[in-house]
């Protein structure tokens, strides 16, 4: 019996609204032990210094959001703050997604380099960053408060290069 892939669906990545947190905020609930609130994410939203986006799906599969990130524009560089998929559409290339337009809208700005904090237990995570070329440079001890965990820095150059072709 042959493998059924799952069907990949349409994602449309656009700014996220104060209208998307209830759907923002189930999927933060679901992917964290310590979720992020609702005037959390309204003070990202309202921020100059920080850009939120939503994946939304169409097609078929019309769920509405599918994951969101959240990041820091700072002295030319981007700094992943928040990214989460929900968890019944995970390994379907959202998360690619989302990262493909926070390192291609961060490049249009002018960001030559993106960092980010990943706890060394999240593989699936780590997995997708180093398709876009982040590499571990360091570790922060006990950085997450809710358990202790350390957690690995990862910095990756922010350029032209093809993103395009491997989220597989």
């Amino acid at each position: 019996m042959a493998n059924k892939k799952r069907k990949t669906p349409v994602v449309h990545v656009v700014e996220m609204s104060v209208d998307d947190l209830v759907q923002v905020l189930a999927i933060e609930k679901e992917s964290f032990p310590a979720p992020w609130s609702q005037n959390m994410f309204i003070q990202e939203i309202n921020s100059s210094y920080s850009r939120s986006l939503v994946a939304k799906l169409g097609g078929e599969l019309d769920k509405g959001v599918a994951g969101y990130i959240i990041y820091l524009l700072v002295a030319g560089e981007a700094h992943l703050h928040n990214f989460a998929v929900r968890s019944d559409l995970r390994s379907r290339g959202i998360g690619w997604e989302l990262m493909k337009a926070m390192f291609d809208h961060s490049h249009a700005e002018g960001v030559t380099q993106a960092t980010l904090e990943v706890r060394p237990a999240n593989k699936a995570a780590i997995k997708l960053y180093e398709k876009f070329g982040f590499v571990v440079k360091g570790v922060r001890p006990l950085y997450y408060s809710d358990t202790g965990e350390d957690a690995l820095i990862m910095w990756a150059d922010v350029g032209e290069q093809d993103r395009g072709k491997n989220h597989g």
